[in-house]
């Protein structure tokens, strides 16, 4: 079976977020949902130090991206990193990450499926589950458009 470039994956997954207002929905809700699964990770309390497994997990999530485009892994990266800095901030402030992530998750995938349905079109990741991955990727990769960076 032949791997699938990023190109093919980001086409695919624009093919069901064409609608103007599920494109807006989605800007804001994946990179939410994304925060939120990180939050989700920090919260697991850990041997070494706060955020050990998201750190971990976010580990294999730049490796995942790197495989398919380093440009967008380092992108990826970048947003990783700005997660575990608010996640840090949050919590210093007193905010139950998991608490804070699970109302904020269930908020997200609301406006996601919205969405999906002034689309007319189910997600991705009912075709597919690796879309879940791809979905913040396609976010990166039009912003990387916008700027002229080439992934």
């Amino acid at each position: 079976m032949a791997t699938r470039s990023m190109d093919d994956w980001l086409d695919a997954y624009g093919e069901s977020h064409q609608n103007p207002t599920n494109k807006k929905v989605h800007f804001i809700c994946v990179p939410v949902i994304f925060f939120t699964i990180v939050g989700f990770l920090w919260a697991i309390p850990a041997p070494v130090f706060n955020g050990f497994w998201a750190c971990l997990a976010l580990v294999g999530v730049t490796l995942y991206y790197a495989r398919l485009s380093l440009p967008i892994a380092v992108g990826m990266l970048a947003f990783s990193l700005m997660c575990l800095v608010a996640l840090s901030l949050l919590e210093r402030a007193g905010i139950t990450i998991w608490l804070f992530s699970l109302v904020v998750f269930v908020l997200a995938w609301i406006g996601q499926f919205w969405g999906h349905k002034v689309e007319g079109k189910k997600p991705s990741f009912f075709e597919d589950i690796q879309y879940l991955m791809i979905g913040p990727a396609w976010i990166m990769g039009f912003l990387y458009r916008k700027w002229g960076i080439k992934y």
